[in-house]
């Protein structure tokens, strides 16, 4: 009996490697980020790095205990072989930067759990019930109000006040959503006598030919829709807009400090930071339906002064002070 007993027990211990190394089998947690900008575009290297930050600090490291997959691309066939490829990997979250990836996503899967960020109005798209209980397998972190867009125009003409008139440059295709700022911009542009009227374009040709017709009459300026096209051909755009001495708004903060007049809006970089921690909650078990979508807590204002010097423009102190940033 001891014999029998001390053989059963050395055939225990002997299990015992084989179930630790079950246990480190386990495979690490994956997480697919598909980002709606060009590969070669830096905010991409940006937005990863916030997002590997934010996750950083709830102690999620990639190639540690996370594996963190990034797919960027402005081109929708792209994107949605990407999206094809993500849903084979079977990630446990998916991160959406962009209406359009979100979209393309949602086509193919609805099981997936997925947290966006800088989606215009979610409820007002169809994507989400509600912001308090969005439903189905996403949730996430929204960028402007549709009315903030009205700003957009308050603080041209404070700062431009000869302008009159107001291209709305977008891409129809990567801005379905456009109609949803267009109401508090025409609003806005009735109120203080500019003339605003809609510049679709889907090619860097376009936005040649756009600019070149725009600066055809004086006092115009340049007003970008939150459009991944037009951040992806900002610096086209800027260019342009400085060879014909337009005026630019842009929503992101980060366009201003690449030489845009303005930029009114939602820090990309510190929503992708906010979005780790709901990355996090969906790894440890809660289901993103559950979760509210988050709104903007806050908007920045840059300046660009060494434009508003090239354009001529002499902006008002009380616009300054009211200034998160400026470039000089």
């Amino acid at each position: 009996m001891r014999r029998r007993d001390f053989i059963a027990a050395l055939g225990g211990a002997a299990a015992w490697p084989v179930a630790v190394h079950a246990q480190q089998a386990k495979p690490m947690p994956r997480v697919a980020v598909l980002f709606g900008v060009a590969v070669d575009d830096f905010q991409v290297q940006s937005s990863v790095n916030a997002l590997k930050q934010g996750l950083a600090v709830l102690g999620w490291t990639h190639g540690t205990n996370v594996q963190i997959d990034v797919r960027p691309s402005d081109e929708v066939s792209k994107m949605q072989k990407f999206a094809m490829e993500f849903v084979d990997l079977h990630p446990d979250v998916i991160v959406a930067e962009g209406t359009i990836s979100l979209k393309t996503m949602l086509r193919e899967t609805h099981t997936i759990p997925i947290v966006f960020t800088r989606v215009t109005d979610p409820v007002g798209q169809g994507l989400v019930e509600t912001l308090a209980h969005p439903g189905g397998n996403i949730t996430g972190f929204t960028t402007s109000e549709p009315t903030l867009s009205g700003k957009w125009v308050e603080v041209l003409k404070e700062i431009a006040p000869e302008t009159t008139r107001a291209g709305i440059i977008f891409n129809p295709d990567t801005a379905p959503y456009y109609r949803l700022y267009m109401s508090s911009i025409e609003t806005a542009g009735a109120s203080l006598t500019i003339k605003t009227f809609e510049v679709p374009v889907r090619s860097r040709v376009e936005i040649e030919a756009a600019l070149s017709m725009l600066a055809h009459e004086p006092t115009g300026a340049v007003i970008a829709m939150p459009d991944s096209f037009t951040l992806a051909q900002r610096d086209l755009i800027i260019a342009l807009a400085a060879h014909y001495h337009l005026p630019t708004v842009f929503p992101w903060p980060s366009v201003a400090r690449d030489g845009s007049l303005i930029s009114y809006g939602v820090d990309s970089n510190d929503m992708n930071r906010r979005a780790a921690s709901y990355v996090d909650r969906i790894l440890k078990g809660e289901k993103p339906g559950d979760m509210p979508v988050q709104t903007p807590t806050k908007y920045e204002l840059v300046i660009n002064l060494i434009t508003a010097k090239s354009l001529g423009l002499a902006v008002p102190p009380t616009l300054l002070a009211r200034a998160d940033e400026v470039i000089e």
